[in-house]
């Protein structure tokens, strides 16, 4: 399980890594936009945290999806499902949901300590 989610994870790194391209040793934008205009994105127009997390729950949301449709087709007897087509794509969307979970969890566990910081 922790496997498949530092799995998860490191891709989604690499992801962002080969979003910055040339400006990968530049620093991702820290800064805090009241209008919500530069918070989407980071510095030089990459993707920051709000729109690589969005993209992950999309990617995530695709998986099922798809997971989904294979089932679906299964069961009426579609010979291009197969069961072993049909598992594997259960199995991914299970993992990238669990993996998307452990990152939410994280997240309000790091929100609950910034918050709890004294001042």
């Amino acid at each position: 399980m922790t496997d498949a989610i530092s799995s998860i994870l490191s891709q989604i790194r690499a992801h962002e890594m080969r979003s910055r391209g040339a400006v990968a040793d530049a620093p991702i934008g820290n800064e805090i936009a009241i209008d919500g205009n530069r918070a989407a994105s980071g510095v030089n127009g990459t993707p920051g945290f709000q729109q690589t997390l969005s993209n992950a729950i999309d990617k995530v949301s695709q998986t099922q999806a798809n997971a989904s449709s294979l089932q679906q087709a299964f069961e009426v007897g579609d010979p291009r499902a197969d069961l072993a087509r049909v598992m594997v794509a259960m199995q991914q969307s299970q993992v990238a949901f669990r993996a998307t979970v452990e990152v939410r969890n994280r997240l309000v566990q790091a929100y609950q300590d910034v918050m709890n910081m004294p001042i």
